[in-house]
């Protein structure tokens, strides 16, 4: 079954693909893009992926390995 830890790798790979940064909405639709099958037989969390995946961004700030909110500008995500 996913989890939002299934998010973080998730996460962080859709970042790369998209050379390092990107909107929240561009990151969302790659994660769509390239794990739509596990999302949608994820149960509940096809309904709440894109809350998690807010909060799989706070994990990767807590490790260093996206910037902090306030270094970025805003709406965008961006890799450490």
């Amino acid at each position: 079954m996913l989890t939002r830890q299934d998010l973080i790798p998730w996460l962080e790979d859709a970042l790369k693909a998209l050379g390092g940064r990107g909107t929240i909405v561009s990151v969302c639709k790659h994660v769509w893009e390239n794990h739509e099958s596990e999302l949608r037989s994820a149960g509940d969390m096809l309904y709440t992926w894109q809350y998690e995946i807010r909060w799989a961004a706070k994990m990767l700030r807590e490790r260093k390995i996206m910037k902090a909110a306030e270094v970025s500008p805003k709406g965008l995500w961006e890799l450490a």
